[in-house]
């Protein structure tokens, strides 16, 4: 069996999370800024909380 790089549960770099506060700044829905940052949009939500950043709700 060969072995199989997962992008599950990385640990968020400075960098992301710098362009985490940049989009949301900007007003960027959740969606949109997840995307971005190819992240699922749970983290997204998550490190958002623990970094008090405050993302803008799209309709």
């Amino acid at each position: 069996m060969s072995e199989r790089f997962e992008k599950h549960r990385q640990p968020w770099r400075s960098d992301e999370v710098a362009k985490l506060r940049t989009l949301a700044s900007k007003g960027k829905g959740l969606k949109e800024i997840a995307k971005a940052l190819s992240r699922t949009e749970e983290s997204t939500r998550d490190r958002a909380k623990v970094d008090g950043i405050a993302i803008a709700k799209k309709r």
